[in-house]
Order: structure tokens, then sequence, then C-alpha cells
């Protein structure tokens, strides 16, 4: 059988059979279903032999949710419905995967209600790709998902080095939820608690609503977390508070972790979430913002939680969860050398209105 390159510009493109190529190069809705088309590979040895910059691991458990389940169906989601919008970052005009090498690197498995299996099965999956220097991309799940795979990256990169950047409607630092300690509401005081990041390296944005409660709030600032709520959004301007958010993060930690619960943009824009809030940020400002923080800061894992399907209109949820990711991957090709030249428009020739 013959081979085709897959992303044969990247300094990294490895060979797939050409019927493998052929699948994974047309449109999004056929084919296997991979993240952005991108090969996918099954076994840490493969790993080893594409030394890729970049794994995708999905995390399909929602036994977590307090609310509406089925975050457990949005890895598979943002792998088949997402509308595949190509590959050339306009804003940038950076090819994605001509500087980065990106793989599928499937998902853990996780058995429903086994709650301790399912986490320990995420943080050994993320773990294959931290430890070897690859850039992990979870997708979630619900936001308990945090706790073992932030846990993964903290282990790889060195127990309490990392910092998070939290994007999000909710703290999710509650003790217990109804006797749960390993709740989407309770994923970044595990963290915390553990060691595994510090409090003061912290931060989180886009907070609104009416939960959690003070006391909880108090607990956060004893840690010497740092928050920004919509408020602080709406009254600033997001490019100043994500400044602000980027200093306060990188004061205490070498790297950071950016986690990104999809229920942070309002509910218009995200409908397929088990906890939707009205009043989040637009998808404009959202992956602007994502995409700043791949380019200035060293990212070492993302994770991309709430997506629920069932709940989703016209996959609006969906899609604006891939380009999340999507973003992510171009700030990440930036910052790793990928020359920035967006397209320019032709200058005009004729006069606008009212001009002569």
């Amino acid at each position: 059988m013959s081979d085709a390159h897959v992303g044969t510009q990247g300094p990294g493109a490895r060979r797939l059979p050409s019927g493998l190529a052929a699948q994974l190069s047309g449109p999004s809705y056929q084919g296997p279903a991979t993240f952005a088309q991108r090969p996918l590979l099954s076994e840490p040895e493969e790993l080893d032999r594409w030394r890729p910059d970049v794994a995708v691991v999905g995390a399909p458990w929602d036994d977590g949710t307090t609310n509406r389940p089925g975050a457990r169906f949005g890895p598979r989601a943002l792998r088949a419905l997402a509308y595949g919008p190509g590959t050339y970052h306009l804003d940038l005009g950076v090819e994605l995967f001509e500087t980065l090498e990106v793989v599928d690197y499937g998902d853990a498995l996780c058995p429903h209600g086994l709650t301790e299996v399912a986490h320990a099965r995420i943080r050994e999956r993320v773990a294959e790709v931290a430890t070897r220097g690859i850039f992990p991309v979870v997708l979630g799940g619900d936001h308990s998902i945090t706790w073992p795979a932030a846990t993964a990256v903290a282990e790889a990169r060195g127990w309490g080095r990392i910092g998070v950047v939290h994007f999000d409607a909710h703290a999710d630092t509650a003790d217990e939820i109804e006797g749960n300690l390993a709740s989407h509401g309770t994923p970044m005081r595990r963290l915390i608690e553990s060691g595994a990041v510090k409090g003061s390296a912290f931060v989180q944005v886009g907070l609104r609503g009416y939960w959690p409660p003070a006391e909880t709030f108090a607990w956060m600032r004893e840690q010497g977390m740092r928050w920004h709520t919509m408020q602080e959004v709406w009254e600033r301007g997001l490019p100043a508070v994500l400044r602000d958010a980027v200093a306060e993060a990188t004061e205490a930690a070498e790297a950071l972790y950016l986690s990104v619960d999809i229920d942070v943009l309002d509910p218009g824009f995200a409908p397929g979430t088990g906890t939707p809030e009205p009043g989040g940020l637009a998808p404009a400002d959202l992956l602007r913002a994502v995409r700043a923080l791949a380019i200035e800061v060293p990212l070492v894992a993302l994770d991309v939680v709430e997506v629920s399907p069932p709940y989703d209109h016209a996959d609006l949820t969906v899609n604006n969860a891939h380009r999340v990711v999507l973003e992510v991957l171009a700030g990440l090709a930036v910052r790793r050398g990928a020359p920035v030249a967006p397209p320019r428009p032709a200058p005009r020739t004729h006069p606008g209105p009212g001009e002569g």
C-alpha cells in the first residue's frame, strides 16, 4: 500500500497509508471522527514514535453533574459534529498543522457510576501525554475531570509549580456538594487542597450568578485565589481583566493550565451545557482571550468542559467549544515560531461613498 503525508509541511510530518490520509482529508462530516481530522493514536509507544506537539484526550464523564447531564457525549460531539472550518487562521495567517503536530489520542475509558476508576483513568491517560512533554488537550466531560487531568499535568511539570487560568460562570470551589467530594462543583478545591496548584496561582474569569455562597469565597480568599466577575468584565472590558489575570497567575507559577467551562459563554451562545447562567461572555471575546493566552504565556495544557450535546441547538455550543481549542492551537503555533502573516485586502482604487 502506498503512503501519504499528513501535515506534509510540518517538521514532524508523519506518513500514513494513503487510504487513511484520504479518509482524514475530506469534509468533516465524513471519514473517522477524530478531533479536527487528526490521526488517531491509541498506544503510548505510538506517542514515542510520533513525538507530537499536542495530543487530544477525551474524558467522557458526567456523573459529577448537579443539574443537567449529557457532557459525557461532549468528546464525541466535538470530534463528529463540529463544522470543520479549514486549517488556515485568518487573523494570524498561520496554517495550524504546519508548525504543530497534533494527534487524537482517543478517550480515557470511564465506566459509568465508578468515579474513582473513571478519574484514575483520566489521570493515567493525560499522564501518558504530559510526561512525554506533549501538550494535552482534554475534552470533557463535566468539570470534575479537571481534578485528575490537572493533577497529571502537575505531576509531570512539577507539583505546585503550575498555575491555572479558569474561565467559568462558577467558581467550582465547594468543599462538597450533597456529600460528593468529586462533584463538578469541587475540582478546584481538590487541586488546591492537594497542593497540585497553589491558591495564589489560581485565577478565575467570568464568575456570575448566585453560587457559591459567601463562605466559599472566604475560603478562596484565605488560599490567595483571585477572581474576576462578569460585573468587572462589563465595567473594565475583557482585555484589561485578562492582563490582570495573566499577571496574577504568573506571579506564583512557571507555567499555566487553561481550563474553559463552556458555560462561561452566555447561554444564548452555548445552550448545550448543564448549568447555564445568563449574562456571560460572547464567543468573539472568549476566542480572542484564549488565543492571546496561548501566544503570550507558557501554557502546558488545556481542557474544555461541560459541553452537553443533548441540550445544544444547531451545534452552537459544540462549534464554540471546538473553536476554543483551535484558537489555543493557533496561539501555540505562533508561540512556537510560526510566522504571522495575516492576509491583507488590496488597497482601494475607487473612492468610497462620499469621497470625491
